[in-house]
C-alpha cells in the first residue's frame, strides 16, 4: 500500500495553509499503530481477520519527498503499467524465467532468474481482488473537493493552468504548476 500525505493541511476555519516544519504531518510510528487498529478492526467487522496471530508492530515507511513530484511520477507508473514489461522478460527455458528491474534504493539494473511458479507468485502479488480499486483519493485530492482545491490554491498562492490532453502529453506533467 502506498500513500501520498501532503506534510500540510488547510485550516479552512482561519484560511490557512498550516505546515509542519520537520516535513511530516505525522509520526510514522503513530500513523503505524493508528492504521494497524483500523485495519484490523475493519477486517474484524468484515468476518475477515485471518485465524493466525497478527503482528504486533507493522513497519511504515515514511520518506520526505520533497514537492512530491518524484513520488507522484514512480507512483503513475506504478498504478498504470503492468508489473513486468515484454522488455524485462530475458528467457523461459528449463522452467527458469530470467528477467531484468530496476533496484529501488540505487536505481541499478539487475537480472533475476526464478522458477515459474515463483515468477506467478510475484505477479500474483500485485492483481488486486474482484472488488478492490486500485486508487482512492480523499481530502482536497478526492474529485468532488473543487472548492477545498480552490482553498489550497489561493492559500499557496498557486495558479494551476488547465492542460489540453495530446497524443504526445499524455504523461504527468510537473510544469502545470505555476508559481
Amino acid at each position: 500500500m502506498h500513500l501520498v500525505i501532503p506534510a500540510g493541511a488547510v485550516d479552512s476555519k482561519r484560511r490557512l495553509w498550516r505546515e509542519n516544519k520537520t516535513g511530516f504531518l505525522f509520526s510514522h510510528k503513530a500513523l503505524a499503530t493508528v492504521f494497524r487498529a483500523r485495519m484490523l478492526k475493519a477486517l474484524s467487522n468484515a468476518g475477515l481477520l485471518p485465524e493466525c496471530k497478527t503482528p504486533a508492530h507493522w513497519v511504515v515507511d515514511c520518506r520526505c519527498v520533497g514537492s512530491g513530484v518524484s513520488a507522484l511520477k514512480y507512483l503513475s507508473r506504478y498504478l498504470y503499467r503492468g508489473v513486468v514489461s515484454e522488455k524485462q522478460l530475458l528467457s523461459d527455458e528449463g522452467g527458469l524465467v530470467t528477467f531484468t528491474y530496476r533496484e529501488g534504493g540505487t536505481g541499478k539494473r539487475c537480472m533475476r532468474s526464478v522458477d515459474g511458479a515463483q515468477f506467478v507468485w510475484l505477479l500474483i502479488q500485485h492483481t488486486l481482488p474482484k472488488g478492490f480499486r486500485r486508487v482512492r483519493d480523499f481530502g482536497f485530492l478526492h474529485g468532488n473537493a473543487k472548492r477545498k482545491r480552490l482553498l489550497v490554491q489561493w492559500c499557496l498562492k498557486i495558479s494551476i493552468t488547465p492542460q489540453l490532453a495530446s497524443p504526445k502529453n499524455q504523461g504527468f506533467n510537473a510544469e502545470r504548476v505555476v508559481l
